[in-house]
């Protein structure tokens, strides 16, 4: 009955040269860190498996953790055998892997979080590849750089992104090689192989990736390394992720090499072990300075969101200032009226940010990653506020990629494509800078000396012109000045009290915005160290 449960050495030893390996992991949530570990230790002591291709998404790693370690041993290793490519949605958590693929290394290719978590639900049911409108007119698109993060990748076209015309409308259809092995996470396995997930903060699509390996054609294997080992039956059918049938080997970790997120070795907060309470004096109040005023001015969008459909509303925050309005809103006492959702599967509770993103303390409800991306991709969701590094004058977005940076798109390609109202927001200028907020308003004692506000994005990774033809509601939203989207450009609509638009907004642009007529100061409650009394209008 136990024969599943065995060393790691026997686990990793099935896997064969050339494998295609998808890996499972939202940074280190549910990453199989101790799998991984191990593969390549095998690799060290006898040069096999060798020409592995992995199939990651995001990545199971945090900065300087197994994977990132493993990566700059191969980069310190002129001729490594073990790593030929890897499909990867978010490389930047590992330096190291950037460079292998900056410098030619080896392949590397990059889609959207959401369309490669589709991708292993759509080779489970027998279909080569993805289907969707997400990526067109970006960098996505084949007719730029198609997903290639290198030539090698272009010469060799493992993962291919192509054109289709379905009924006259333009599609893409994103393929990539089966995986006949998975790295899979959880909690608790049982004698057969069943696997929970009861002590994890996500659990991403590792079933979809047991699947893709066990699909024709080549049935693969599927490991899952786990926390600890239960006796069959005693598990609970409903708490069953990834049925016993599906999978080969289990692996007990080291607790070491099964930490819940990047900083967390467990907490039943994250897992909804523990529903903590949430009102404003459970969690720390967040310092006012230029990042908090931008969130208040995200929740404001959103506020009013509440008032037009006069019911809560469904939101997803990204990373960076973004992820901080779900604390706003906790100090402001109106969680109940915005519900906010994290890509890897959370609804509501406070989202961790930084290496730890993808967890939330005290979520109400988990579901799969690929399902949590369908609430965005289809407009389920009500609004989105992500990040922003350039945005030109047609009001296109490039949220992170520049010559020599390759953090990679992330969720923001499906997200951005899908939210019916998008709030992009981030700091006016990058670089060095000094900002003081106090007493209603904005003082810029040194501004940083990075235009973000530029002619043209060095990459798109949204596309402006597109979602106004699809009916896109647009903010960028900055601690000093707030703009609309609109047919004719970018209209600046606000301005931070205490600031000298000509000096401190405009002449930090690379082009010239379209002045509204009603243009206005932001709030000043948004500059003030008092909460706002949201909870009053509402």
């Amino acid at each position: 009955m136990s024969m599943k449960v065995v060393e790691a050495e026997r686990a990793v030893g099935a896997v064969p040269d050339k494998a295609v390996i998808a890996v499972s992991g939202f940074n280190l949530l549910v990453a199989p860190e101790y799998l991984l570990l191990k593969l390549f230790e095998r690799y060290k002591e006898t040069g096999h498996p060798k020409g592995i291709f992995l199939e990651v998404n995001p990545i199971p790693t945090a900065p300087n953790r197994v994977l990132d370690r493993i990566l700059g041993e191969l980069y310190r290793e002129e001729d490594q055998e073990f790593l030929a490519g890897m499909l990867v949605t978010y490389p930047g958590w590992s330096p190291y892997i950037q460079r292998l693929i900056e410098e030619n290394r080896v392949e590397g290719y990059t889609w959207s979080i959401g369309t490669a978590s589709w991708f292993f639900r759509e080779v489970a049911r027998g279909i080569p590849g993805v289907l969707t409108r997400v990526g067109l007119g970006t960098f996505l698109d084949p007719r730029e750089d198609g997903g290639y993060l290198n030539e090698l990748a272009r010469k060799r076209k493992r993962c291919l992104i192509e054109r289709v015309e379905i009924g006259g409308e333009e599609y893409l259809f994103y393929r990539a090689p089966k995986p006949n092995v998975a790295f899979i996470r959880g909690s608790t396995a049982d004698e057969i192989g069943n696997v929970t997930t009861e002590r994890e903060g996500a659990f991403t699509e590792i079933l979809n990736m047991a699947q893709a390996a066990k699909a024709e054609p080549d049935k693969g294997i599927v490991v899952a390394q786990v926390e600890r080992v239960a006796r069959y039956p005693s598990l609970k059918p409903q708490d069953v992720k990834v049925p016993g049938p599906l999978v080969d080997y289990v692996v007990v970790s080291p607790p070491e090499y099964h930490k819940q997120s990047a900083n967390v070795t467990y907490d039943p907060r994250i897992s909804g072990e523990v529903i903590p309470p949430m009102d404003s004096g459970s969690v720390p109040k967040m310092e006012l300075g230029s990042k908090k005023v931008i969130a208040r001015r995200i929740l404001l969008e959103m506020v009013g969101l509440v008032k037009r459909l006069n019911r809560p509303v469904l939101v997803n925050l990204g990373i960076g200032i973004p992820d901080r309005v779900a604390g706003v809103a906790m100090e402001e006492g109106i969680s109940e009226w915005v519900f906010t959702t994290v890509e890897s599967g959370p609804f509501g509770g406070i989202a961790l940010g930084g290496p730890d993103f993808g967890a939330s303390i005290g979520p109400f409800a988990i579901i799969s990653q690929p399902d949590q991306f369908a609430n965005y991709e289809g407009g389920v969701i009500d609004a989105a506020s992500l990040g922003f590094m350039q945005v030109d004058e047609r009001g296109n977005v490039n949220p992170s990629l520049l010559p020599g940076r390759l953090p990679g798109p992330g969720g923001f390609p499906v997200i951005s494509y899908g939210s019916p109202r998008m709030f992009f927001a981030g700091h006016f200028t990058a670089g060095r800078k000094e900002l003081k907020v106090a007493n209603g308003k904005l003082e810029i004692v040194r501004d940083g000396n990075i235009k973000k506000f530029v002619k043209r994005v060095y990459k798109v990774v949204y596309n402006a012109p597109l979602g106004l033809k699809r009916g896109q509601e647009v903010v960028y939203i900055t601690e000093r000045a707030v703009f609309r989207l609109t047919e004719r450009g970018l209209v600046l609509e606000e301005h931070a009290p205490g600031i000298d638009i000509e000096k401190d907004v405009l002449a930090h642009m690379e082009f010239e915005p379209i002045m509204s007529p009603k243009l206005r100061e932001m709030d000043e409650r948004l500059f003030r160290e008092e909460p706002m009394g949201l909870k009053d209008e509402l």
